[in-house]
C-alpha cells in the first residue's frame, strides 16, 4: 500500500490546497464522532441520574451540531478526494496511452489490442479507487479511530488496555488474506484482459464471423472466457469476504471482555454508568472505522496488482529511437546492402536500392518477398539489422522520427478510416484546409462522389468507413497521403481495390507529382508499375534484378515469368 502511495505522491503534490481542505473535513468527521461518543457520559450521569435540566436542553443541540459537522465533513472530503483521484487517473491514462503510442511497431505486433485496451481502462480504473476513495478512507477512518480510541482511553485506561491488545491482533490474519488477494488480483486482471481481447477480436472480424456462420462458435468461445473470468472473480469475493468476519470475531472477544470487566467496575462503583456507556459507545463506534480500514487494506491489493502491470508497460523503452537532426528534404534514398530480420527470421538480405527525386521506382515480386519491409524501413517502423539506409548521404538514424515521418507518406492495401468527417480523414493529424482537401480529393479521383454528398467534405464516415465502397476508402487514403505534400510517396498496393479507370487516373496523378518527389510503387499487378523509371524485382528478401521494363523483359527471366 505504501509503495502505491509513494508512486503517486508526486501527483498529490499538485493538489496541496484540496488535500488540506480534505484533511480539515476528515478531522471534522473524526472530532464529531468522538464528541458523539463522549456525550454519552453527561447524557447518562448528568441528565438521567443527576437530573440536570439545563444540560437536558443544551446537549441535544450539541448532538445535532456534531452530526451536522460530521455530515459536512464527509461530503467535502468525499467530493475533494474524488476530484483529486479522478484527475490523477486521467493524467496517468493520458501518460500511459502516450507512452504506448510512441512504442515500436514490433511492440504492437507482440501485444493484442484487447490486452492494451484492458490496461488503459480496467487496470487504471482499479487504481482510481485506490488513489481517491481508498486513500480518503484510510485517512478519515484512521483519524476517526484515533479520536474514538482517545475517548476510550480517557474514560477508562484499564478497559482500553484490553481493547488495544485484542483488536490489533486481528491485523495478522487480515494481512495474510490481503497477500492472497494480491495474487488473485493478478489473475483476475489477466482474465479481464482476455475478455476484452476476445470482444475486440470478434468485433474487428465480424464480417468473417457472418460469412463463415460462426456466431455460435464465437459465442461459445466467449462464454468459456467469461466463465473463467467469473470463477476467478468469485475466488476474489470469497477471499475478500473473510476480512469482515475475522475483524468482527476479534472485536467480539474484546467486547465480551469489556462488558465482563467493565460491568464489574460499575457494580463496584469504581466506574460510573455514564463513563462505562461512553466507553462502550466509543469502542463500538471505533469498530466500524477499524473494519473499514482492514477492508480498504485488502482492496489496495487489487490496485497494487494493477499498478505493477501498468509500471511494466511504462518501463518499456522503444528500440527504434530518433536522432538529433531535423530532416527538411529528401533528394536521394540509398539502401546499402541492407538486411532486416523479425525475431531472427530474415526479411531482407543485402538489399542495394537507389531512389531519387523525380523518379518513380517500382518494387515488384511475389507475396512475402520483402517489398513492404523496405517501406517499413523508410518509415523507421524498424531499423536495419545490417547495412545502412541513407537519406542524402546521411544515415536515417541521425534524423528525428517526427521529421522523417513528416516527409514520407504511405498508402497501403489496408486502409484506415476514422469515425470522423471526410475532411478530417483527409487532413488527419493536420489542420483542415478545405481548399487543400478538395484538391487532394480531386487528385485521388473521388471528388465527384464527395461533391455529390449532402454534406460534402463534412460528411461523417462510419467506423472503418463502412458507408464507403472499398475503392472509395482506398481513394480517401490516397487523398490523405497527397494532402501532406510529402517528399516521398509510397504506394503499397494502393490501387489494388480500384477499377482500371480509377487506377489510370491515380497513376496519371503520380506522373504529375513525380518531378518534385521520390515515388515508390509496390505492386503485384505489373500494370501499376508501367509508369516506373526503374523496377526492382524482390524475391525472398533479395533484389534479383533491376532496370527499366524493357531491360528486365530482355535480361531477367524471373521478371518475364512474373509479367506473363
Amino acid at each position: 500500500m505504501f509503495e502505491l502511495m509513494r508512486a503517486y505522491w508526486p501527483e498529490y503534490r499538485h493538489y496541496r490546497g484540496k488535500l488540506a481542505l480534505a484533511f480539515v473535513a476528515m478531522a471534522m468527521v473524526a472530532g464529531a464522532s468522538a464528541a458523539i461518543a463522549w456525550m454519552m457520559k453527561p447524557l447518562l450521569d448528568d441528565i438521567f441520574i443527576d437530573k440536570d435540566t439545563t444540560l437536558l436542553y443544551s446537549l441535544p443541540v450539541f448532538i445535532v451540531l456534531a452530526y451536522l459537522a460530521k455530515g459536512t465533513g464527509t461530503f467535502v472530503q468525499a467530493y475533494t478526494m474524488s476530484f483529486v483521484g479522478q484527475d490523477i487517473v486521467r493524467k496517468v491514462r493520458d501518460r500511459l496511452l502516450g507512452h504506448l503510442l510512441h512504442s515500436d511497431l514490433a511492440f504492437f505486433h507482440r501485444h493484442h489490442s484487447g490486452q492494451l485496451i484492458s490496461r488503459i481502462t480496467n487496470d487504471i480504473g482499479r487504481i482510481q479507487n485506490a488513489v481517491s476513495t481508498n486513500v480518503a478512507t484510510v485517512a478519515r477512518e484512521g483519524l476517526t479511530a484515533a479520536a474514538l480510541i482517545s475517548v476510550v482511553i480517557y474514560q477508562s485506561p484499564t478497559l482500553s488496555f484490553i481493547t488495544l491488545v485484542v483488536i490489533p491482533a486481528a491485523f495478522y490474519p487480515v494481512s495474510l488474506i490481503s497477500r492472497r488477494l494480491k495474487r488473485i488480483a493478478h489473475t483476475t486482471q489477466e482474465r479481464n484482459a482476455e475478455l476484452t481481447t476476445n470482444l475486440s477480436e470478434m468485433f474487428a472480424n465480424v464480417e468473417a464471423i457472418k460469412a463463415y456462420h460462426t456466431e455460435d462458435f464465437e459465442a461459445g468461445r466467449f462464454a468459456r472466457t467469461n466463465q473463467a473470468c467469473f470463477e476467478v472473480n468469485m475466488k476474489s469475493v470469497r477471499t475478500g469476504g473473510l476480512v469482515v468476519p475475522v475483524m468482527e470475531l476479534f472485536a467480539s472477544f474484546s467486547a465480551a471482555a469489556v462488558i465482563a470487566i467493565g460491568g464489574r467496575q460499575v457494580i463496584d462503583g469504581s466506574l460510573t454508568v455514564g463513563a462505562f456507556f461512553s466507553f462502550v459507545t466509543a469502542l463500538f463506534m471505533a469498530v466500524d472505522p477499524i473494519r473499514r480500514l482492514s477492508q480498504t487494506y485488502a482492496q489496495f491489493q487489487d490496485a497494487i496488482a494493477a499498478q505493477e502491470r501498468i509500471q511494466a508497460l511504462l518501463a518499456l523503452k522503444p528500440e527504434v529511437r530518433g536522432g538529433e537532426r531535423t530532416l527538411v528534404d529528401i533528394g536521394e534514398i540509398v539502401f546499402d546492402h541492407v538486411g532486416l530480420a523479425y525475431d531472427d527470421k530474415p526479411a531482407l538480405r543485402g538489399v542495394d536500392l537507389v531512389a531519387r527525386k523525380g523518379e518513380i521506382v517500382a518494387l515488384v515480386g511475389g507475396s512475402g518477398g520483402g517489398k513492404s519491409s523496405i517501406a517499413s524501413l523508410l518509415l523507421r517502423f524498424f531499423d536495419a539489422t545490417t547495412g545502412a539506409l541513407r537519406l542524402d548521404g546521411r544515415d536515417i538514424r541521425e534524423f528525428t522520427l517526427a521529421s522523417v515521418r513528416a516527409q514520407v507518406a504511405i498508402v497501403t492495401q489496408r486502409v484506415h478510416i476514422f469515425n470522423d468527417s471526410i475532411a478530417a480523414n483527409v487532413a488527419y493529424g493536420m489542420p483542415v484546409d478545405e481548399g487543400r482537401v478538395v484538391a487532394a480529393l480531386q487528385k485521388a479521383n473521388i471528388w465527384a462522389h464527395v461533391a455529390g454528398l449532402p454534406e460534402g467534405i463534412h460528411t461523417r464516415l462510419n467506423e472503418a468507413g463502412t458507408n464507403l465502397s472499398g475503392g472509395q476508402r482506398q481513394r480517401i487514403a490516397i487523398a490523405r497521403a497527397l494532402y501532406r505534400d510529402p517528399h516521398v510517396l509510397i504506394l503499397d498496393e494502393a490501387t489494388s481495390a480500384l477499377d482500371n479507370q480509377s487506377e489510370a487516373a491515380i497513376l496519371e496523378t503520380v506522373r504529375g507529382l513525380a518531378p518534385d518527389i521520390v515515388t515508390i510503387v509496390i505492386a503485384h499487378r505489373l500494370k501499376s508499375v508501367e509508369v516506373a523509371d526503374r523496377i526492382y524485382l524482390i524475391q525472398d528478401g533479395e533484389v534479383i534484378c533491376q532496370g527499366s521494363k524493357a531491360e528486365l523483359m530482355r535480361d531477367c527471366a524471373h521478371f518475364r515469368e512474373l509479367y506473363q
